[in-house]
């Protein structure tokens, strides 16, 4: 199904402002569906012979639907649409006429004008037309309730009418907001409350207000209600914006350990403040699981702080041993260990900083590979630099990583560029490319593709990495095969040196882009 724009862009001669002022509607008109207890559908023009599009649609939640098919895309003109001409061409609201039948339902028309105000606040021209279309077969006489909704559902009629509603989403603020059904007040121009919806008394009772609504001043009420001084006074401050005509941002109110958001909205029918409208919703369970969640993160964040520390204490004491051993072999084994440690505490101490279980590892990777140069026990001066990016992985995949890393780039530094006189070792000719070590990353099909490239002499020709002695080696296949279920592969570069080539598969979680 095509989108709003998609549409309109195809069909209609609307302007980019005019598109977005139709999605503000859409955005917003459940609102105004749910008090009309009817179904509201947006219609454009197609061309000047009277034909209108159905851009968009929106079923109530507190009445039947008149249309059971999805109207959207269809293209209607004729006497089907004498209504939505009217309101178009003449920018006023239309209710006359006789209820019409959809197969076997009965429905009463209306359409109400909509327009986009100037950059002078002027209201313009007409752009589309919202169809306010309700299903008759379950009409009876009308509560207070339903009378109150569609009272305030006629201000909001004539707000779009005027270019008013939908008021301006403040930044940072999502389409999560009070329904409804949730709670609505409605307060005349000196912010008294003229009615409250049964949800919307109960919301108060979790706040500790007992008594009815009715009568009350609500800027006032919010001021007493709040445990915080300064939460009440700006929650009572969101009222008064909305009765000067404003529309404030959502506050919240927290009072005897309840939450509750409001959305306060200006009513202003024909331009004439007459009262506000505050939409209500009792979060305190919402509110619970997010303290509960804020602090698990908090506590598994001071886990990994002490396993860093912990990490930190061993290697140096592994250090400080490594010192005192007067076997060289012993030495350089205990050393081994030390950076093997770090490398690991490295992870620990990033996620001690992170708000989940991931990490952004380019980094780490930068980290490790200025430590593998500064450490590796060689004469030669060995650059290192990174190309792509590793994005963020899941802590489980980093912690592995970061050892094969280690590993790889100590090995390419201390064994891939000999002293020279080493084995044969020149030092090359003047002009030669300087010795350099190229970490490589790139997603591809949710699997992290890594090499590490070096330009050095490269692998002896009786080299076998399947059963190659030394420990990091082994450290490198066993972290590869089994905790990253990938694969590796080390062998001589095609322009000379030695390229490592590192496969992980990225299906367990870690397939987040990089940021």
């Amino acid at each position: 199904m095509s989108t709003l724009r998609d549409l309109a862009e195809e069909h209609t001669q609307l302007r980019p402002a005019d598109i977005d002022h139709l999605h503000r509607i859409a955005g917003d008109w459940q609102l105004l569906s749910d008090l009309s207890f009817a179904d509201l559908l947006l219609w454009v023009p197609v061309d000047g012979d009277g034909t209108f599009l159905c851009v968009a649609q929106v079923r109530p939640t507190t009445a039947p639907t008149a249309y059971l098919d999805d109207q959207v895309g269809r293209i209607v003109g004729g006497p089907e649409v004498a209504h939505l001409e009217v309101a178009y061409r003449q920018g006023r609201i239309w209710r006359e006429g006789d209820p019409v039948w959809y197969g076997d339902v009965p429905a009463r028309h209306e359409a109400i004008p909509v327009r986009l105000r100037t950059a002078d606040g002027e209201a313009g021209e007409v752009v589309a037309v919202v169809g306010r279309d309700t299903n008759l077969s379950t009409a009876r006489t009308p509560s207070q309730l339903e009378l109150n909704y569609l009272t305030t559902a006629d201000d909001l009629a004539q707000m779009i009418a005027d270019g008013t509603f939908p008021p301006p989403r403040h930044p940072g603020e999502t389409t999560s907001a009070p329904r409804v059904g949730d709670g609505l007040v409605r307060l005349d121009a000196g912010g008294k409350v003229t009615y409250a919806s049964p949800n919307a008394q109960s919301a108060y009772r979790r706040l500790g207000y007992a008594s009815h609504l009715v009568g009350e001043d609500l800027a006032k009420l919010h001021r007493r209600l709040a445990s915080d001084p300064l939460e009440g006074t700006d929650a009572a401050n969101g009222v008064l914006a909305a009765l000067r005509g404003e529309a404030p941002p959502r506050r919240e109110i927290d009072a005897r350990g309840a939450t509750m958001l409001t959305r306060s909205l200006p009513l202003m029918p024909a331009g004439v403040p007459i009262g506000a409208l505050v939409l209500v919703r009792d979060i305190t369970e919402v509110r619970r699981r997010d303290r509960a969640l804020i602090t698990k993160d908090a506590t598994i964040r001071e886990i990994h702080h002490r396993v860093k520390n912990n990490l930190q204490t061993v290697a140096a004491l592994l250090r400080l041993q490594a010192r005192r051993v007067a076997m060289p072999e012993a030495r350089v084994a205990l050393e081994e260990s030390v950076r093997r440690v770090a490398s690991i505490a490295l992870v620990h101490e990033t996620l001690s900083m992170s708000s989940d279980e991931a990490v952004e590892f380019d980094g780490i990777v930068d980290r490790v590979a200025s430590a593998a140069t500064e450490v590796a026990a060689t004469e030669v001066s060995v650059g290192m630099r990174r190309r792509g990016s590793f994005g963020v992985l899941p802590a489980e995949i980093a912690t592995s990583l970061v050892m094969v890393l280690n590993e790889l780039l100590l090995n390419a530094v201390e064994h891939g560029f000999p002293p020279a006189g080493e084995d044969g070792a020149s030092p090359g000719p003047e002009g030669a490319a300087k010795p350099e070590v190229v970490v490589t990353a790139h997603r591809f099909r949710k699997q992290l593709h890594v090499s590490v490239a070096d330009n050095g002499r490269g692998l002896p020709a009786e080299f076998d990495a399947e059963r190659g002695g030394r420990l990091g080696l082994q450290i490198v296949r066993a972290l590869a095969t089994g905790e990253l279920r990938g694969s590796i592969e080390l062998r001589n570069g095609a322009e000379g040196g030695t390229e490592a080539v590192l496969v992980v598969p990225l299906a367990r979680g870690g397939d987040r882009q990089p940021t």
